[in-house]
């Protein structure tokens, strides 16, 4: 990895190198995301570049690790004055949201790494649902929740936030689920209906507390 240099403005210059990444990854795919596209894009020379980055699939693995740092962030902040579990979910989830709308490209980029870097979109996955788990454990010493295997849940809990994500936030309102053709950058609403966000937690606090009433039922 180069060693970019410990400045504030050589942070600035690789913070505006990851911003055009994302930008360029989204709309042109990661073989036709030259590193020319990105140092234009960025309003820096190639020779630049190459001080913060070795190659092309350096900055796109930091760019995957980065969206990932954020993404956890924000909905760990989302969730912080929760004080139910039920709660905790529903403002992360609502944060996760918020985050997809300013930043759809995370749908394509996280994706494009299950073919460039396999290793990037594990490490992307796993270091969500290790939060989770740890919070869905916490949860059932408190009594919140059933008798739920955490890993499993936690990766089901995922997969809805991902999905609900995809076709209100990245989709909208379009019947089709295409988007915007002119600007794949572009996301499809603001934010998740409240009516969905309602139903998706009635779901998930469905299941989350099943264990707990089929204990109850079995023990009396």
């Amino acid at each position: 990895m180069s060693a970019a240099p410990r400045t504030a403005r050589g942070e600035k210059t690789r913070r505006r190198l990851l911003q055009a990444a994302e930008h360029v990854f989204s709309e042109h795919g990661y073989t036709e995301a030259s590193v020319s596209r990105i140092t234009d894009r960025a309003g820096v020379g190639q020779g630049t570049f190459y001080l913060y980055f070795d190659s092309k699939l350096e900055l796109f693995e930091e760019l995957v690790e980065d969206l990932n740092h954020r993404v956890r962030q924000a909905m760990s902040e989302g969730a912080a004055g929760a004080t139910t579990r039920l709660e905790a979910e529903r403002a992360g989830f609502a944060a996760f949201f918020r985050f997809t709308a300013e930043h759809p490209a995370l749908y394509r980029i996280v994706r494009e790494a299950e073919f460039v870097s396999p290793e990037a979109l594990r490490l992307h996955y796993t270091r969500i649902v290790e939060g989770y788990i740890d919070g869905l454990r916490v949860a059932q010493l408190d009594g919140e929740i059933g008798d739920i295997d955490p890993t499993v849940a936690a990766w089901a809990l995922m997969g809805i936030g991902e999905m609900i994500g995809m076709r209100w936030v990245l989709w909208g309102d379009d019947a089709n689920g295409a988007g915007d053709a002119a600007d794949p950058l572009a996301s499809g609403t603001s934010a998740v209906p409240d009516h969905v966000l309602d139903e998706m937690m009635r779901f998930i606090g469905g299941a989350l507390g099943r264990g707990a009433r089929r204990s109850d039922e079995e023990d009396s």
